[in-house]
């Protein structure tokens, strides 16, 4: 009796043994099936088509330099009727933005997207587009600030990557090296990036796909089909114009919801012009920040070249990339 209840038992626990690997086996195989599907849009070349549409505030000022530096790379500008319509602030009608983005999502011609600026009023939209056309075949979205809320549903719901970049308005006022930096992302030239922050972060090396853009406009979209899964990334933050107080609350509501207990690492960007406090809030956005992540075991680096800056370097969101960190020094390669 005793030596068959052994067996019993052996053979009980060979079958839950040989059922959690097959189930561990299945995970891995989701996980490497789900980065296969991520979809990279084709690198433009020369003579390619790219659109400019302005899918929140109106342009106060001409583009005229930023269509410049478009056409010296060898690409072919199409303008949008929303880059001199005007609706108050916005660069016209709710209707006629959704219209003037969803002709160029639509025209296989277009290789790319760019809007002309930010603001506010890309969320206003994002639901009135059809993405089937792009779905079937993708081409780059470009932009930051508040068209994060367009580059995070191309990841989410489209599985698209998309670049966080330089936009019209703002190459004027951009460095050589984040206006290369664009050009670089969109003609398929890998490239690296190299800086000593001026705040220590904590060391590490890891591998992954990054995500990421504005921590406001990504806040926005939490809890809709817009929303990015951060779980086993590498997230990229930036921010402008914020207070500390709200900034804490961003990250606290992140951390609360789970966001940021499975990164594989955080890349901390601009976060500047900030809102004046009658009372000083006693930590600054770097301290907010390290305060949510500092127990968790993942590298973080502070001070990333790119967001509401003129160093506003490129980020290849949905695409695989490096990150180094060792005290101060800080290295993203994309793969």
């Amino acid at each position: 009796m005793h030596r068959t209840i052994g067996v019993r038992q052996s053979s009980r626990y060979g079958i839950s043994f040989k059922f959690t690997i097959i189930q561990n086996y299945l995970f891995i195989l989701a996980k490497i099936s789900v980065f296969k599907m991520i979809k990279q849009p084709p690198y433009l070349k020369k003579g390619d088509k790219i659109a400019i549409v302005c899918p929140a505030k109106k342009l106060p000022n001409p583009i005229d330099k930023g269509i410049e530096i478009l056409e010296s790379w060898g690409l072919e500008v199409v303008l949008g009727e929303t880059v001199s319509a005007s609706h108050h602030q916005f660069s016209g009608s709710d209707e006629l933005r959704a219209k003037d983005i969803q002709q160029f999502l639509d025209d296989a011609s277009v290789k790319a997207i760019i809007a002309g600026r930010g603001g506010y009023g890309t969320i206003r939209i994002i639901d009135e587009l059809d993405f089937t056309a792009f779905n079937a075949n993708p081409k780059w979205l470009i932009g930051f600030s508040d068209i994060t809320i367009l580059l995070s549903h191309a990841f989410a719901k489209l599985n698209t990557q998309s670049i966080h970049g330089q936009m019209p308005y703002t190459f004027e006022e951009s460095t050589p090296e984040a206006l290369e930096s664009l050009r670089k992302a969109l003609f398929g030239e890998n490239d690296t990036y190299s800086y000593e922050s001026e705040v220590s972060g904590k060391d590490g090396a890891v591998e992954g796909v990054l995500v990421g853009g504005n921590l406001t406009l990504l806040l926005a979209v939490e809890g809709s089909v817009s929303e990015m899964d951060f779980d086993g990334k590498i997230l990229f933050i930036e921010d402008v114009g914020e207070h500390e107080y709200s900034i804490d609350r961003m990250m606290r509501t992140l951390k609360r919801k789970g966001k940021l207990a499975n990164l594989k690492g955080l890349v901390v960007g601009a976060f500047n012009e900030l809102g004046e406090e009658s009372i000083y809030f006693g930590q600054t956005p770097e301290e907010v920040i390290w305060e949510q992540v500092k127990a968790y075991d993942y590298p973080v680096c502070f001070g990333f070249p790119s967001g509401h800056i003129a160093d506003n370097r490129a980020m290849v969101l949905g695409k695989s990339v490096s990150l180094f960190v060792e005290g101060k020094k800080v290295t993203l390669n994309y793969i």
